[in-house]
């Protein structure tokens, strides 16, 4: 809402013609209307005069109006005279109209922009991760294994494990940077939705993991509900199975490794279940576990880089879900993540 004077400048505005023309009352008092608009101020002058000169009763008209940024606002404007005490005109009185359509039209562009913006600089960050932090690393391995070698006999227990420790952190610091990559893809990666055989990534997991522990391997074994199935990508849904997995695996040292994957469908969306009985967790920390580098066991008890789980929640909200988990320390633990069901697809646990 305003109030223009009889030459059609502005008298008052209230805070919302202030923020569509992103001027205050202070800036804007005492010009033309007119001259705030973009384009048809001729037009909308005419029909103030005409206003003023008694031959019409109210204006309204389309415009756009100048934002201070530059930006384009379309609106609708009413214009109606305020007689003064002898009959003539003595203010006009205004409302304007934003046109909402084009006003979130443009706000979703401009949020468009941001994510493109943010998505360059998350690809930039994660290339500039994997090839700059890399290079050190390497550095660091390949002259701490070069020294030990040309020593040789040379070095004492103590020099030799000071050694070992440097390698180890430098592989561990290399496994970081491999889970931080890992996260930015899954943050990043278009989505290609489609029915997806989870029993079949439970199987490619499970001889990953296999290969890598076979000593844990001849013991091992993961049931699967038959016929389990998701609505989404495939890529990131291995990935998300491959974290849950190798946790519930991990965390089922020293004893043999027991996992079962099922789910259970309601509503137009499956709850995946992945149980192991290994060490469990306090509960009562369980946000945590979803947050990146948040860790509730340490090295000795298998506790890796952190990353593993916060990639699972980021896959399972990219497939518009959510992941949690419940346990108690020494009875295992299930991990939960909610997915896009098949349609048609009953399958329950």
């Amino acid at each position: 809402m305003a109030i223009l004077d009889r030459d059609g400048r502005w008298l008052e505005v209230n805070p919302a013609i202030e923020r569509m023309l992103g001027r205050s009352a202070a800036q804007l008092a005492g010009e033309a209307v007119q001259a705030c608009v973009a384009r048809d101020a001729p037009a909308l002058a005419a029909g103030i005069g005409t206003l003023v000169a008694g031959n019409a009763r109210a204006l309204r008209m389309a415009v756009v109006f100048a934002h201070a940024d530059g930006r384009e606002v379309p609106a609708t404007i009413d214009i109606a005279p305020m007689q003064a005490g002898d009959g003539s005109v003595a203010w006009l009185s205004v409302q304007v109209t934003e046109d909402a359509a084009d006003a979130l039209a443009q706000r979703l562009a401009a949020t468009e922009a941001a994510l493109a913006s943010m998505e360059r600089l998350q690809a930039s960050f994660a290339h500039g991760v994997s090839h700059d932090l890399r290079a050190p690393l390497r550095a660091i391995d390949s002259f701490s294994s070069l020294l030990a070698e040309h020593v040789g006999d040379g070095l004492d227990e103590t020099a030799r494990d000071y050694l070992a420790r440097i390698r180890g952190a430098s592989a561990r610091m290399a496994g970081l940077i491999d889970s931080l990559l890992e996260l930015s893809r899954a943050m990043r990666a278009s989505l290609r939705s489609a029915p997806v055989d989870l029993g079949l990534l439970v199987d490619w997991a499970h001889a990953e993991l296999a290969d890598a522990d076979p000593e844990a391997a001849r013991d091992a074994r993961i049931d699967v509900q038959p016929g389990l199935q998701a609505l989404g990508d495939e890529r990131l849904l291995r990935q998300l199975l491959n974290r849950l997995l190798g946790n519930a695996w991990k965390f089922s040292r020293g004893g043999p490794v027991r996992i079962e994957v099922d789910g259970e469908q309601d509503a137009g969306r499956l709850v995946l279940r992945v149980r192991d009985h290994g060490i469990g967790f306090d509960v009562r920390y369980a946000d945590k576990l979803f947050e990146p580098f948040q860790r509730l066991h340490g090295p000795d008890q298998g506790g890796g880089d952190g990353i593993g789980l916060a990639i699972v929640r980021c896959i399972a909200e990219r497939h518009g879900g959510r992941a949690w988990a419940r346990s108690e320390p020494g009875e295992g633990s299930t991990f939960f993540v909610e997915l896009p069901a098949v349609p048609g697809d009953g399958q329950q646990a």
